[in-house]
């Protein structure tokens, strides 16, 4: 079948573009665009048919498709040819049924979607091998693409400079400056990427990408290019897939400049218009309390947007007070019933070292999420039965600062609820046993 997509103006105008058009905003009235799928071609298989293909390609080693995203090419990017798709295996990832921590809460259907085992350690790669591939084929199609550039709190820059040094195209990435952990500075450094660090924040980085990017002879690679939402979105598809083709009841996802919250919608909106699946999940977006300009307007029943100055949170990638998919992440939470919640520094951190403690090993935007998570089921917006999961959007390995600082005393602030540091101990057998002993003697299960 001749699958087809091209972008559309989000905002309602009649206006589209190829998807080989380098734009990202509608010429007549500024809106975001957004990729647009010829669904009465689609409609054309059926959705037990859409069901076995997947299947038959997810995890297997043809190229492309045995990558979480390339397997659903049809509904991400037909336009691309695959000889042009750059893929390293993304998607895929584990989702972690989190039985002894929703014991705790009591809830028997708690899973965690694992983003971060992938490439580059985020859920970032999902997007960026779209983007990139659809850079190598409008080079191939004589495009004069010099670069491809981002803005980035840490997962974009690491993404982009990977697959772009895998494709042979020079990256070029905006970081503010000491607002990114070492781990992922030393990301896009390593691929060899061009990485300036600014003595501004995240919104400021933007500013001056999005100025570069009317040059078009530079690719934009941020959320506000729908190109990359395209591969993310296979986040819902992959979910249900791994549930054997049902729909959870609730999904908590991290927020910061929101191209996530609309991607997810995408994907399940694009399923049930194709009878893949027949219901919605409710949809939370988790915020930081130092960087939460969506709650805010959640607030106000999102009659009114304000950007805000995020102010420093150790939730960093989503320290973002002007998020660029604002308006799409509010459509998104409207069509899902949705909510925003968000949680301070002390909750985020108390909530990802509980987790911790059953097996997982967080980054601080999983924990903003677990920490909303903690709250739905006190308010009992979560019941007993339901199946919910949390979006863990990056490696917890990239954030060590953040881990070792919750288990290092600090004499001005309380001792954190569940510190746990290294005893320093002689060499000595009985010290040792005695040790054990009493560790053992007030160990609860």
């Amino acid at each position: 079948m001749n699958y087809d997509a091209h972008f559309q103006c989000s905002e309602g105008c009649a206006e589209s573009y190829p998807l080989t058009e380098i734009v990202y905003r509608c010429k007549k009235c500024d809106g975001l665009l957004e990729v647009r799928h010829d669904m009465g071609v689609l409609k054309q298989r059926s959705p037990d048919d859409w069901k076995c293909l997947f299947e038959k390609r997810y995890r297997r080693t043809g190229y492309p498709y045995g990558s979480g995203v390339w397997g659903k090419k049809e509904l991400v990017c037909p336009n691309i040819d695959n000889e042009n798709i750059v893929s390293m295996y993304e998607g895929g990832t584990n989702l972690f049924w989190a039985e002894r921590f929703g014991a705790q809460l009591g809830l028997a259907d708690l899973w965690i979607k694992q983003c971060g085992n992938s490439h580059t350690g985020s859920f970032k790669d999902l997007g960026m091998t779209v983007l990139i591939s659809m850079v190598k084929q409008i080079i191939a199609d004589g495009g004069d693409i010099r670069a491809v550039m981002c803005a980035s709190t840490g997962d974009t820059s690491a993404a982009l400079a990977a697959y772009a040094s895998a494709a042979g195209i020079p990256a070029i990435i905006l970081l503010p400056k000491a607002k990114v952990t070492r781990e992922q500075l030393i990301q896009p450094i390593a691929n060899g990427a061009l990485t300036l660090s600014l003595e501004t924040d995240f919104d400021g980085c933007m500013e001056i990408v999005q100025r570069l990017a009317a040059r078009k002879d530079f690719y934009l690679a941020n959320s506000i290019n729908s190109i990359r939402i395209e591969g993310q979105k296979t986040i819902s598809i992959e979910i249900v897939q791994q549930f054997d083709w049902d729909v959870p009841d609730w999904i908590i996802i991290p927020g910061g400049n929101l191209g996530n919250v609309s991607a997810l919608g995408l994907g399940f909106l694009m399923m049930l218009e194709l009878g893949i699946i027949n219901k919605l999940p409710r949809i939370a977006c988790a915020q930081a309390a130092r960087a939460n300009p969506l709650y805010r307007s959640y607030k106000t029943g999102f009659t009114e947007f304000r950007a805000i100055t995020a102010q420093p949170t150790q939730a960093t990638a989503i320290q973002i007070g002007n998020p660029v998919s604002i308006h799409r992440a509010i459509r998104t939470l409207k069509r899902f019933d949705g909510i925003v919640d968000q949680a301070s520094e002390e909750e985020l951190a108390d909530a990802a070292a509980r987790a911790d403690r059953t097996g997982l090993f967080n980054c601080p935007h999983t924990g903003v999420a677990l920490a909303v998570l903690l709250k739905m089921v006190e308010r009992k917006q979560i019941r007993p039965g339901d199946r919910v999961i949390v979006i863990s959007t990056a490696n917890g390995l990239k954030f060590p600062d953040f881990k070792g600082a919750y288990h290092h005393l600090d004499p001005d602030k309380p001792v954190p609820l569940y510190y746990n540091a290294p005893m320093e101990l002689a060499a000595d057998y009985e010290v040792v046993t005695g040790e054990i002993a009493r560790h053992l003697g007030n160990f609860a299960r």
